[in-house]
C-alpha cells in the first residue's frame, strides 16, 4: 500500500483523538463562543492538539490546514480552559504543557499546498454537545485528490451494537470499518439502487446547514419515500458508504445562497464514499475542489452510487432550468 505509513498514523491519531473527545464528553463539556458564534469545546482544541502533534512527529514537512486557531484558547480568561485541554492531552502525553499545546494547535495554521492535511478536530461539535453523532475527520490530499482518509465516530454504533466506529479509505486501496475498540476491519460498499422505497436519504439535523424542503422534494423525485435520517458531521459518509443510507444531500439555505463549504468538511468523507463505490460531486456535477482551504468552486455537496448520483443531478438541473421537478 502506498500510503500505509500516512494511513497509520492518521489511524493511530484519530482513534487517540476520539478516546479524548468521549473522556470530556463524559464529564458534561460546555461550549465556548468562537468569534463567529459558533461552539468551540475542550474536546476541539485537544483532538487538535493530538492530531497535529502526531502529525508533526512523523511528517514534519507536511502542512496541516485544520478549523481550529489556539487565539481562542489563549488569552487570559480562557486560563482554565487551557488548563483542561492540557489534563486531557496530558492523559495521553504525559508531560505537556500548555505551552506545548498552543503550539501543536497552531500547527493547524498551515497553508494549501500540493500535499497537505485537513482536520476537523470535531465535526459536528453541536451534536458532540447535545450527546448525539459527530466525527473526528482527518484527510490528506495531494495536488488537490484526496489519498487518505479516516472518520473516527465514537457514537456510531457497529454492526453489533457496540459504541465507536472509524471509517477509512486510501485512494485505489478501497474503504473500511473497524471497531473503535479495536477488531477486524470490514469492508465499506454503498447500497445498490434496487430497493428504492426501502432506502433513506441522510442530511444534517441543521436546518441552516442545507434547504432540507428542496431535499426532501429531489429525494422523493428521484424514488426515495422514506423520510430523511438527520445525522451532525461527516458520520454521514460512513452510514452511505456502509449502505445504509443511498444518498446524502446538502443544497445551499436559502438563508445563506452565497455559501462556501469548507475542506475539513468533507475531505475524508468524501474519498470514504468514493472508495465504498460511490461518487461525490457538488449540485451541479463538478468535482468537489480541494486546492484551497474554501471551497470558492462548488455549491453544495452530492453524494450516492452512481445510478442514484446521476438522477439527482438531472433533477436538481431541472429544477435549475425552471422545470417542475
Amino acid at each position: 500500500m502506498k500510503y500505509e505509513r500516512e494511513l497509520h498514523t492518521a489511524l493511530a491519531a484519530v482513534f487517540a483523538a476520539s478516546r479524548l473527545s468521549e473522556r470530556v464528553r463524559a464529564g458534561i463539556p460546555l461550549a465556548m463562543e468562537k468569534s463567529d458564534k459558533s461552539p468551540v469545546t475542550v474536546a476541539d482544541f485537544g483532538s487538535q492538539a493530538l492530531i497535529c502533534k502526531a502529525l508533526w512527529e512523523a511528517f514534519p514537512g507536511d502542512m496541516i490546514v485544520a478549523e481550529e486557531d489556539a487565539a481562542a484558547l489563549n488569552r487570559p480568561e480562557m486560563a482554565h480552559h487551557l488548563l483542561n485541554v492540557t489534563r486531557h492531552v496530558g492523559e495521553q502525553a504525559p508531560g505537556t504543557t500548555p505551552d506545548q499545546v498552543i503550539a501543536w494547535i497552531d500547527r493547524g495554521k498551515g497553508v494549501v499546498a500540493p500535499r497537505y492535511w485537513t482536520l476537523d478536530p470535531i465535526d459536528g461539535t453541536k451534536g458532540f454537545l447535545r450527546g448525539d453523532q459527530y466525527a473526528v475527520a482527518l484527510a490528506l490530499i495531494e495536488d488537490g485528490d484526496v489519498k487518505v482518509g479516516v472518520l473516527g465516530c465514537p457514537a456510531m454504533a457497529t454492526e453489533k451494537g457496540e459504541p465507536g466506529v472509524i471509517y477509512a479509505a486510501v485512494r485505489g486501496e478501497g474503504a473500511f470499518m473497524r471497531p473503535l475498540a479495536g477488531g477486524a476491519s470490514n469492508p465499506l460498499r454503498v447500497a445498490p439502487s434496487g430497493d428504492l422505497e426501502n432506502m433513506r436519504f441522510v442530511e444534517s439535523v441543521e436546518s441552516s446547514h442545507g434547504d432540507q424542503e428542496r431535499q426532501n422534494r429531489i429525494a422523493r423525485a428521484v424514488g426515495i419515500s422514506l423520510p430523511p435520517l438527520r445525522m451532525d458531521s461527516q458520520v454521514k459518509y460512513g452510514v452511505l458508504a456502509s449502505g445504509k443510507a443511498l444518498l446524502y444531500l446538502r443544497v445551499p439555505s436559502p438563508a445563506a445562497p452565497d455559501y462556501r463549504e469548507k475542506i475539513w468538511d468533507h475531505a475524508a468523507g468524501s474519498i470514504i464514499v468514493e472508495e465504498a463505490g460511490g461518487r461525490t460531486s457538488d449540485m451541479h456535477g463538478r468535482p468537489l475542489n480541494f486546492t484551497a482551504a474554501t471551497m470558492e468552486d462548488n455549491r453544495g455537496v452530492i453524494a450516492g452510487n452512481g445510478v442514484i448520483h446521476d438522477r439527482v443531478l438531472a433533477a436538481l438541473a431541472g429544477e435549475i432550468e425552471g422545470h417542475p421537478v
